[in-house]
């Protein structure tokens, strides 16, 4: 793991960049590395992102997402950067082959717009086509929180969901609110792993109509799956979860909150926006029908 921190520590001195950590060692099969020497000169990693369950409508797709790096001065190295990426496109149609039968696949990649001879290399040597952009915001905790009502009617708890049947609870509801980009069992599962880790629900005679997932991350806090279902959309609920979110982070002594939002999503922005998030980077993804 030494020469996996050296070359993190090389990738990231010059700025921010998108980094997959490996992750346990059953994650291990999912990750390779280009050595010269005793020196790690690239990485790659294939995760996947979203599962579209079997009932999914048909034109929804699943998505496998992949990281590639390699140290600095070598990104226009298309022999180096070639090696890497052909064994990550091979894992990736291994791992289509075990998801739900009846939906295509995307392969896809995201990197900060700042890393343009990555957006290059797949671009240009892979072929791949744009799919989205995503800003990054970040929020000062150490800047007080204004207080927001509640819809009457309405209630709110921190829900642990500590059993698979509150967990199945919540990634139908979920799902009915992004049915091309469901969260799916591993990654809830990954975000409930976090430190500080809770979700902030409001309910309504019981019922979920909004949620928003909350842990720590490093030195700062992340705010992740922030959703209204329809019927609930329009009064206020997104932002009084976002306030209570950003309440418990500063409650544990968090200095910053982060947390992404699609480029084209103007009213999503407006809402971060209001209770005090800015924007920090750009992300750009792409993809390929794998």
């Amino acid at each position: 793991m030494a020469a996996l921190g050296e070359f993190y520590q090389a990738v990231t001195a010059s700025g921010p960049v998108i980094f997959w950590w490996v992750g346990e060692e059953e994650n291990y099969e999912n990750v390779f590395c280009a050595f010269e020497g005793n020196q790690m000169v690239a990485k790659g990693q294939v995760g996947v992102f979203n599962i579209i369950p079997t009932e999914g409508a048909a034109e929804n797709k699943h998505k496998i997402f992949i990281n590639l790096k390699v140290v600095p001065g070598r990104e226009e190295d298309v022999e180096l950067l070639n090696g890497v990426y052909e064994r990550l496109l091979a894992r990736a149609v291994a791992v289509k082959e075990t998801l739900p039968e009846g939906h295509g696949t995307l392969l896809c990649v995201g990197n900060y717009s700042t890393e343009t001879g990555y957006h290059r290399y797949f671009q240009e040597q892979q072929g791949y086509q744009y799919l989205h952009s995503l800003y990054s915001l970040q929020r000062d905790l150490t800047q007080p929180v204004v207080e927001m009502p509640l819809t009457e009617g309405l209630d709110w708890i921190h829900w642990g969901m500590e059993t698979r049947e509150e967990q199945n609870q919540y990634m139908k509801l979920e799902s009915e609110v992004w049915p091309d980009a469901p969260i799916g069992a591993e990654r809830l599962a990954e975000y409930r792993a976090h430190p500080l880790w809770t979700a902030i629900i409001a309910r309504e005679a019981g019922t979920m109509v909004a949620s928003v997932m909350v842990w720590q991350e490093d030195a700062g806090g992340v705010i992740e799956d922030v959703f209204v279902r329809e019927s609930w959309r329009r009064r206020g609920i997104a932002r009084f979860l976002l306030a209570e979110a950003l309440k418990y982070l500063q409650g544990h002594g968090l200095e910053t909150a982060s947390l992404i939002t699609e480029t084209g999503n103007h009213s999503a922005q407006a809402l971060y926006q209001s209770v005090g998030f800015h924007i920090e980077s750009e992300e750009t993804r792409y993809y390929i029908e794998l």
